[in-house]
Formats: C-alpha cells, sequence, structure tokens
C-alpha cells in the first residue's frame, strides 16, 4: 500500500506564503494622512462621524449629511406609511374612473368597462380602512394649527382641521353601515354630512393658500420695486409695474413669478383646487361629469404623493 508523503516543510511555507499572505499594513507617515479603508457600493460617508465607517454600520452624527437612498428604497419607505398606500389607492381610484369615462362611449368595451368599475369599488373599499385612525390625526393638527403665529392662517387652519374631524366621523359611520354593522343608518343623509364638512374644510384651506400668495406676490412685488430702484432704465417686459403692460398679464405674470419661487404652495394649492370638485358634485352646488372628477382626483393624488415622497415639499405652519 503506498504511503502518503506530505510536501516538505520549505515547499509548504512557499504555499502558505503564496495563497494566505497577511493584508499589509497600513504605516502611517508622519504629516500624510493615511488613506481610509474601501468602501462598498453605495455606502456614504458622514463627515460628522468617523470617515473609516460607512453608514450602513453607524447613524450620521449632528451636522453630517444624510445618506443617498436609492429608488428601491424610496419605494419602500413610501409604501410604508400609510399615507402613501392611501395615495397609490386613490391614485388608483381615479384612474380607473377617468378611463372607465373614456372608454364608456367605445363599442366593444363594456367588457373593460366594468372591470375598470369593479376595480374602482375595490380600491375605494381598500382606502376606508386606511382612513379609520385619521380623527386622531385630524385631532392633533388642529392642537397644532391653534399655535400659528399669523392669525389669518391660525383660524383657516384651525376651522379646517374641526370641520376635517368630522368629516372623518361621517366617514367612520358610513364604513360601519356598509359592513353591516349598523344597518339602520341613513346613508345618504350621513353623505351629504360628509360632503358638506369636506367642502368646507377644502374651502378654508384654499383660502389660507390664497393668504399665502397674496403674502408672496407682496413680497415680489417689493423685490421688483427694489430691483427697478437699483436699474438705470427699466429692462423691457421685466417690470410688473409696467404702464404699458396690461392689468391681467401683469397680475398672471406675478402670479407665476410668486410660485414658481415657492412649490410646497404651488402643490397644496393645485391638491385643494382639485378636490374640491368631487364634493361640490355631491353637494349639487357645481355639477361635473366623472371625467373631470376623475381627472382632478388624479392630479390632487400625484401632488400628494410627492408631498408624501418628500416632506419637503409639505408647505409649512407659519
Amino acid at each position: 500500500m503506498p504511503s502518503f508523503r506530505s510536501p516538505a516543510p520549505a515547499a509548504w511555507r512557499r504555499l502558505s506564503n503564496r495563497h494566505f499572505r497577511p493584508p499589509p499594513e497600513v504605516r502611517e507617515v508622519p504629516g500624510r494622512k493615511a488613506r481610509p479603508p474601501p468602501r462598498g457600493r453605495g455606502d456614504s460617508i458622514c463627515p460628522a462621524g468617523d470617515p473609516a465607517t460607512p453608514w450602513r454600520t453607524r447613524d450620521c452624527a449632528a451636522g453630517g449629511t444624510w445618506p443617498r437612498l436609492g429608488v428601491m428604497d424610496a419605494f419602500i419607505r413610501f409604501t410604508n406609511q400609510t399615507q402613501g398606500r392611501d395615495r397609490l389607492f386613490r391614485a388608483t381610484q381615479y384612474t380607473c374612473m377617468l378611463l372607465r369615462y373614456l372608454l364608456e362611449p367605445k363599442a366593444g368595451k363594456e367588457n373593460v368597462v366594468m372591470k375598470l368599475k369593479k376595480l374602482e369599488s375595490s380600491v375605494s373599499t381598500g382606502r376606508k380602512w386606511f382612513r379609520l385612525g385619521n380623527v386622531v390625526h385630524a385631532i392633533q393638527a388642529t392642537q397644532q394649527s391653534i399655535h400659528a403665529t399669523a392669525l389669518v392662517p391660525r383660524l383657516c387652519l384651525t376651522l379646517a382641521n374641526l370641520n376635517r374631524v368630522v368629516y372623518f366621523i361621517c366617514d367612520t359611520i358610513l364604513w360601519v353601515r356598509s359592513v353591516g354593522l349598523a344597518s339602520h343608518v341613513n346613508k345618504e343623509k350621513w353623505r351629504m354630512w360628509a360632503a358638506r364638512h369636506y367642502c368646507c374644510s377644502l374651502l378654508l384651506s384654499l383660502a389660507r393658500d390664497l393668504y399665502e400668495i397674496s403674502l408672496q406676490m407682496k413680497q415680489a412685488t417689493r423685490d421688483g420695486a427694489e430691483r427697478e430702484k437699483s436699474l438705470p432704465q427699466d429692462p423691457p417686459g421685466y417690470s410688473v409695474a409696467d404702464e404699458e403692460t396690461e392689468w391681467l398679464q401683469s397680475f398672471l405674470l406675478l402670479l407665476f413669478r410668486s410660485l414658481r419661487k415657492h412649490p410646497p404652495l404651488l402643490l397644496d394649492t393645485v391638491k385643494n383646487f382639485c378636490d374640491i370638485l368631487n364634493p361640490l358634485d355631491q353637494l349639487g352646488i357645481y355639477k361635473s361629469n366623472p371625467g373631470i372628477i376623475g381627472l382632478g382626483g388624479l392630479v390632487s393624488s400625484l401632488a400628494g404623493i410627492i408631498i408624501v415622497a418628500y416632506p419637503h415639499m409639505k408647505l409649512k405652519m407659519q
């Protein structure tokens, strides 16, 4: 039987040194900073902390930069929020309403229209589960709006949030009736009450938006007057107060410049204006077809998605 011969000690040492060589030591040179170890892909260094430690293994200290999230991380963070899921469901609901309105006049689309109607009803029912705890959020928002510094925003936001509290209470009662827990509830009566308080809340929110827009326009007018004083002569087509410019054109130009410098105010105004179409139709104040309501709801849902995904785009309370 052949015997197994182990390699010579010298050959074994050469083999070990070749394949199992330890990493070289980092020598510190006086007056020169040592290079940090290589980082993994996607790691972000916070300058306030240890530059040799990626953000995945520690929290950024005060004054550091936030880590850059990928598209998948941002989507997961968005869908983990109840408001984010509600906005996605809402956008799906109004998209189905808009498509159903566009496909109804066409022949041969009855099956697609029926599927869209069922999907819209299912999504609407699912959204009611997300709105069950909104009464507590509305009460908390009412308590916060009382402490606003400016009088007009404090009054508008407080009354708007109180109307939202009543609206969510009516919506919860309608949900209880829809699941069969209280079949004696008058559905039409509570639906009209919900639409009335929802409309009042949106009108007060729009009044607050108009107040903020007026402040921004006054600020833009003052800035334009200061620029005119510093310039030797008025540039053509720049001054809003130019006598040759018509009043409507100057007003629209000033409004555009004011909203362009304040994107959160633009998003909040567009969202509230599109949302108010539905309660106005339910109350019979301004009748709209399902296509306009669906388009307005879709635009409002997209604005809400932007606000939830980017919290700095939310209109702050003064």
